[in-house]
């Protein structure tokens, strides 16, 4: 079975960093991509950032292209989202997830399994 464990999550000011960490135990052959989704209430969820596990290939959703890289550790089990410049619109809850389906103007589809998520709160 394939559990995910989210950490790094915080309160920052606009401006600053925050790098979230998901460590992934267990192993899926169907598993293709690892992205990163948040959630705030009342919205729907967003993709922010996707990876390919087969190709490295990243996808970036456009609100946060530029500020956030999505990068794993293979040795580690761990995939991670460094965020940048970071915008009280950034504030909600982030999961990691496992996918089977990767597409390059998506990201990461057909998931799989979720992490409990980690809260970012960014102040102005």
């Amino acid at each position: 079975q394939v559990q995910l464990a989210e950490s790094g999550g915080g309160s920052v000011q606009a401006g600053g960093s925050l790098r979230l960490s998901c460590v992934v135990s267990g192993y899926s052959a169907s598993t293709n991509c690892m992205g990163w989704f948040r959630q705030t209430p009342g919205k729907e969820r967003e993709g922010v950032a996707s990876i390919s596990t087969n190709t490295d290939t990243t996808y970036y959703a456009d609100s946060v292209k530029g500020r956030f890289t999505i990068s794993r550790d293979n040795a580690k089990n761990t995939v991670y989202l460094q965020m940048n410049s970071l915008k009280p619109e950034d504030t909600a809850m982030y999961y990691c997830a496992t996918g089977q389906s990767y597409y390059i103007t998506s990201g990461c589809a057909s998931l799989q399994y979720w992490g409990q998520g980690t809260r970012v709160t960014v102040s102005s």
